[in-house]
């Protein structure tokens, strides 16, 4: 007999609920774990050689994988911390200009569309300039609520860095066991998975593997390329910290529904008020 709806609306409020405190008690508590987990699988290629090739115990093959892909990973992350905080540091001295130059555009703008407003007939005029008004003073707060936040989530992330010390330990050592004991770990989890779910579901998850990684693959390649054309359009029009620029518009680009024109487009209309019309034709281009 088929399930009501009401039932089947029940099943999926409940699947929801869980995943939500799953996600919000458990997640924490099991992430180390988790990170433990894909940084042997990620190494797990390296210790099938070591395996295979030199003849070595699991244990010493699984300890010299893991540190080998956790000096790689490392190397990674240093890396582009480097470079952030060097572009950083190189925008942190105009940031004063900076602040000057969006509250001119944006002053430029508003009476831009002031004097747009009040050459319209007088039954609409004094709604389109208290419209104008009332827009610009909204964006001036949120302004405001953005610095806000971005001060928060930075003193949060100081807050936090103590607790995440204790997870990285926990994450190295996990890391170096799951890898030593992974081929008995998945016999293990062959044997307690039915026959059924693995006919029938495992060909499913298999699908969803590739199409997830080709799709992750198809983002990163035009993210990278967006990077490339942006950085060298920066470069050509003398734009300041060029790489970073590209880095935030791609960052936001990655956003959904977001795009590039959603920070390129306004900044031409603020270069083209201010009367730099080629850099304004080039950012629009």
């Amino acid at each position: 007999m088929p399930s009501s709806p009401l039932r089947k609306i029940s099943a999926v409020l409940i699947f929801c609920l869980g995943l939500y405190l799953a996600g919000r008690f458990l997640l924490p508590v099991f992430m180390p774990f988790l990170l433990a987990g894909l940084l042997a699988l990620a190494a797990e290629p390296l210790v099938c050689v070591l395996q295979n090739r030199l003849r070595l115990r699991r244990g010493i093959a699984s300890d010299i994988g893991v540190v080998i892909a956790l000096i790689l990973a490392a190397l990674i992350v240093l890396t582009l911390c480097a470079l952030l905080l060097r572009q950083l540091s190189r925008i942190s001295g105009a940031l004063p200009d900076l602040e000057d130059t969006a509250l001119s555009g944006m002053q430029s703008l508003e009476g831009f569309l002031l004097d747009m407003a009040a050459s319209t007939p007088d039954a609409v005029s004094p709604i389109l300039v208290s419209g104008v008004q009332g827009f610009f003073s909204d964006s001036t707060k949120f302004l405001d609520r953005i610095v806000s936040w971005v001060l928060g989530v930075a003193s949060g992330i100081l807050t936090r860095i103590p607790d995440s010390a204790l997870g990285f330990g926990t994450w190295i050592l996990a890391s170096f066991m799951i890898s030593a004991k992974l081929p008995d770990i998945r016999t293990w989890l062959r044997s307690r998975i039915p026959q059924s779910w693995t006919e029938r579901y495992l060909p499913a998850i298999r699908k969803l593997r590739a199409n997830l990684g080709g799709w992750l693959t198809a983002q990163l390649k035009l993210t990278g390329l967006t990077f490339l054309v942006l950085t060298a359009g920066f470069l050509l029009l003398r734009i300041h910290n060029a790489p970073l620029w590209a880095a935030l518009i791609c960052l936001v680009d990655a956003l959904p529904v977001l795009g590039t024109g959603t920070v390129l487009i306004p900044w031409s209309i603020v270069c083209f008020l201010q009367g730099e019309t080629v850099r304004a034709l080039g950012i629009l281009g």
